[in-house]
């Protein structure tokens, strides 16, 4: 008998119809023998209205009454996945955030958990009761509701999991599992079975959509070993993922478990990447903390950055990327802070960031030469670079994106062989 927490993303709860085929993968679970606790989130769609009614009632709203109405959606869910578990046959009860209790910080919007309390799941789970936990919140020392931000859910129920020592976390979505890429993209992208936790970090903080940051962190903090599962495959298909479980799927866990390490294990993208260059910034202590400190205060999330030190080593030019939602944002912070000095500053939207990851790049050399050839190759010409021990980065013109993920894709033998 495994304990298994079972996440259901807004795809798999979107409606009634949508809510019993997923009750029907947790009734496969309880059918044979484990304890299982459910992770919801709100119906797809319904947190963005939520959100609109919010902005429409007042443009300037009280953080914590955002939290409030937005947290109604998952409310919603859980109540109605209760509510079909048990026309199916299945004890099971609805859990709010704070009834559990999921204790976080008071930072309304993008809270923290701090702590979750197992005792009343705990004590449901031993029963043979399938609790129901609302996704994406929790409840702050001061007794108010709050919110994780986007895709917090993944991460409630990592934390969830983790607080009642679940065997594994599956999380129900609407693919079959973490690909190479973006099949959209690349037809021959293939399904992994195996991915570590470190890979997965990478891949999801460098554009892959499949799992929350926050979740991938915790998990591998906590060694929660993850499924990435499709609530849209058949419930009977079986109980784990993988040719050697049963049904389709990719096991998220320690580097360990992986017995051969691809040197590349996926192609990501990201898209709408703004770049922006100081030019001649006087070279002192202290100056890079001047450039980006004032952005860290803004909350402008800076990603790639270089630094070319000038032939007199009095002055340096620093560039670095951005969303291109926060291009012109950014560019007013440092045009306003008096303590920057620099000869120009300039920039330009519209970059997308390609990036290889995979374990394996730790003890294989030329793998970053390899990606750069290909995309030579291509006729595609590169801006920034940047690396790390798992993965390489580069920054090109986003025309060039789906051609660079493609070519890369074939050039390190991820495509998916004929049949």
């Amino acid at each position: 008998m495994a304990r298994i927490v079972m996440k259901f993303g807004g795809t798999s709860v979107a409606n009634i119809e949508r809510i019993r085929q997923s009750a029907l993968h947790v009734k496969r679970e309880v059918d044979a023998g484990n304890e299982v606790a459910v992770v919801v989130s709100a119906m797809a769609g319904k947190t963005n209205e939520l959100v609109g009614w919010c902005t429409e009632a007042a443009t300037m709203h009280d953080a914590r009454e955002y939290d409030a109405v937005v947290a109604s959606g998952e409310q919603v869910t859980a109540g109605l996945m209760a509510i079909v578990l048990q026309e199916m046959g299945i004890q099971s009860r609805s859990y709010a955030g704070w009834q559990v209790p999921i204790k976080t910080d008071d930072t309304h919007g993008s809270a923290r958990i701090l702590d979750v309390d197992p005792a009343n799941l705990d004590e449901r789970l031993s029963s043979g009761w399938v609790p129901v936990v609302t996704g994406f919140q929790g409840i702050s020392d001061k007794g108010r509701i709050t919110t994780l931000g986007r895709g917090g859910s993944d991460t409630s129920a990592v934390a969830v999991a983790a607080a009642v020592k679940a065997t594994r976390c599956d999380i129900y979505t609407d693919v079959d599992g973490v690909y190479t890429t973006d099949p959209r993209i690349a037809p021959k992208a293939k399904r992994l079975e195996r991915v570590s936790f470190e890979e997965m970090l990478e891949m999801a903080s460098l554009g892959a959509k499949v799992l929350q940051t926050r979740s991938v962190e915790l998990a591998m903090a906590q060694g929660v070993r993850m499924v990435v599962r499709s609530s849209f495959e058949d419930p009977l298909a079986g109980d784990a993922p993988g040719s050697k479980w049963g049904q389709a799927g990719t096991l998220v866990c320690d580097e360990e478990e992986i017995m051969e390490k691809q040197i590349v294990s996926g192609v990501t993208l990201a898209r709408a990447e703004a770049k922006i260059t100081l030019r001649k910034v006087k070279d002192k202590p202290g100056v890079a903390a001047s450039v980006f400190g004032p952005l860290a205060d803004a909350r402008i999330v800076v990603d790639m950055i270089v630094q070319n030190i000038s032939d007199d080593g009095q002055t340096t030019d620093i560039t670095f990327t951005i969303p291109d939602t926060e291009f012109d944002r950014a560019l007013k912070v440092l045009k306003s802070t008096p303590e920057l000095e620099y000869e120009s500053i300039s920039g330009s939207k519209g970059g997308a960031k390609i990036s290889v990851v995979g374990v394996g790049m730790r003890s294989h050399a030329g793998v970053a030469a390899a990606m750069f050839r290909a995309l030579s190759e291509k006729g595609i010409n590169i801006q920034l670079i940047t690396t790390s021990e798992i993965k390489t980065s580069v920054l090109i013109d986003e025309e060039y994106a789906e051609l660079a993920v493609r070519a890369l894709h074939t050039y390190y033998g991820l495509d998916k062989s004929e049949e």
